[in-house]
């Protein structure tokens, strides 16, 4: 199968919005251009184009194909400009950088009054909305003005810009440090997934400590606190302490609620931290409080007041859908979420521009899980194989790691047995590459191993025993984790008592919901 060419000012046309198209072709005819203007001709080209195809572009005549780079450039430009000026993208930071480009216009023209008046309009609405790095930027901009032109009028002014620039700038490294320790945790996550001993522990607490900057949190901002109780979550999700992942993830959601002015601002970060809150309720089992959270974040994001635009649509989608899976996970309601398959792919077919390939992944794997716990054997395992044989893409290790576990209890659920040595061969390969591989996993592989030399009246029996050595895992912190991935101990109970998955799962699910 030939892969779909890529190409970005095609992406960003197909992009567009009915109105935006409507927008970029009033700014053109503002710019007073000729209609038959060639990036023009290409935009329509383009937009009329269900994919990418250079040679089609290149019938038509408008351009050739040495001079081709340098129109798609062009235009790529003029609709990003066509796009800036969009009332609809004008939000707080677009009309403080504005600000800021007009007050330097205005001090090359030597009209410094005016230069400085609009740069202390744009530094308070800077700081009102902690947008601090901008800011900083504007007290700069003021400080080389008042070099040049001296207000009479406070005597002291440069005393006072001195100081809100070290602040601005104090603040600002305290949000980039803290900022970098975050993405370097998620970073670590995603190459690691958790830890998995002592030694993986000590490993990650010294590199976190060693990186968290010493603070006050009186004197912490939104923004810098955003950071910090970024930074402790991802710390707290690779060592498993799921208790502080619920405590940081609340602290994190509870800060935009307390400062509602940023939700419309960053609702990036707010759509995060819900998930990262429902990530932490999901594995501490909190079933009441998991879906109270789940509908309230739905409830939120259809509000008329809630900012739309692709980007935050697309999120939105991932986080809630992620998260309707895993209510069904916790419920055992396998057959009542299969729709909700239908309903991702075609939703992921509109976001694929959106949603990188890892997160998609992740969703096949959910559908995987959906339908193996639904008894649809054969259809995990398609789903299972476009993550298996995804050679181009990094993905965390113990993510592969089960999908491969999780393919070979399909495949002999499915009765397709007649490849199982080999597909036993190659997991084993597999996850011997693996470093400090979790017990569970190595017990599991052991018996797998093993199954081709079991009577079929011995096969309860051998589960049995199985079953008997995972329990001793349960309760390990280290060991536990592998469960969240792959129910290996519901799987054995299904087989041991003669039940569906699914019925093992929902019992277990209302007997805890009784306690």
């Amino acid at each position: 199968m030939t892969r779909e060419q890529k190409d970005n000012v095609f992406m960003l046309i197909k992009s567009l919005s009915k109105s935006e198209k409507r927008q970029f072709k009033l700014y053109v005819g503002r710019l007073g251009v000729n209609e038959d203007s060639k990036f023009l001709m290409l935009f329509n080209i383009l937009d009329k184009l269900a994919t990418y195809d250079e040679a089609v572009i290149l019938k038509k005549g408008i351009v050739k194909k040495q001079q081709l780079s340098n129109l798609k450039a062009h235009l790529y430009k003029q609709v990003l400009i066509s796009l800036r000026l969009s009332p609809s993208h004008q939000n707080i930071r677009i009309q403080i950088r504005e600000q800021l480009d007009f007050a330097t216009i205005l001090y090359h023209k030597g009209l410094y009054k005016q230069g400085l008046k609009i740069l202390d309009k744009a530094k308070t609405l800077a700081i009102a909305n902690e947008e601090k790095n901008v800011a900083y930027e504007i007290v700069e901009l003021e400080k080389v003005i008042e070099s040049q032109y001296i207000t009479r009028s406070l005597s002291n002014r440069a005393d006072v810009l001195s100081i809100q620039a070290k602040e601005l700038s104090q603040q600002n490294v305290m949000a980039s440090k803290l900022s970098n320790l975050s993405l370097q945790l998620y970073g670590l996550f995603l190459k690691t997934g958790y830890i998995k001993n002592d030694k993986e522990y000590k490993r990650v607490t010294k590199y976190f400590n060693a990186r968290l900057p010493k603070y006050n949190l009186e004197t912490l901002g939104f923004r810098e606190k955003l950071w910090l109780y970024k930074a402790y979550l991802w710390y707290s999700f690779l060592t498993l302490d799921f208790l502080s992942c619920y405590k940081y993830a609340s602290k994190w959601v509870n800060l935009f609620y307390e400062n509602k002015d940023m939700i419309i601002l960053n609702p990036v970060f707010f759509l995060r931290g819900h998930h990262y809150l429902l990530e932490a309720l999901f594995y501490l089992r909190h079933y009441k409080k998991f879906k109270e959270t789940l509908f309230k974040l739905e409830a939120v994001t259809n509000e008329k007041w809630f900012p739309v635009d692709d980007n935050v649509d697309g999120l939105a989608f991932l986080y809630i859908y992620n998260n309707k899976f895993n209510l069904h996970f916790i419920e055992g309601s396998f057959h009542e979420g299969l729709p909700l398959i239908d309903d991702v792919l075609g939703r992921l077919k509109n976001y694929k521009d959106r949603i990188d390939e890892h997160h998609i992944m992740v969703f096949y794997y959910k559908i995987a899980s959906m339908y193996f716990g639904a008894g649809e054997h054969k259809k995990c395992i398609v789903f299972l194989e476009k993550i298996i044989s995804n050679k181009s893409l990094q993905m965390r290790e113990d993510l592969l790691c089960f999908a491969r576990l999780l393919n070979l209890v399909a495949h002999y659920e499915a009765g397709l047995d007649y490849n199982l040595d080999v597909l036993i061969k190659s997991t084993y390969k597999f996850l011997i590459k693996m470093e400090d591989l979790y017990e569970v996993q190595k017990e599991f592989i052991k018996f797998l191993r093993g199954l081709g030399d079991i009577y079929p009246h011995e096969v309860k029996a051998e589960f049995i025993k199985l079953h008997k050595k995972l329990k001793e895992f349960e309760d390990d912190p280290y060991q536990s984790r592998a469960f969240l991935y792959l129910d290996i101990i519901s799987w054995l109970e299904s087989k041991i008592e003669n039940r569906a998955i699914s019925l093992v799962i929902s019992d277990k699910f209302r007997n805890n919901l009784h306690r």
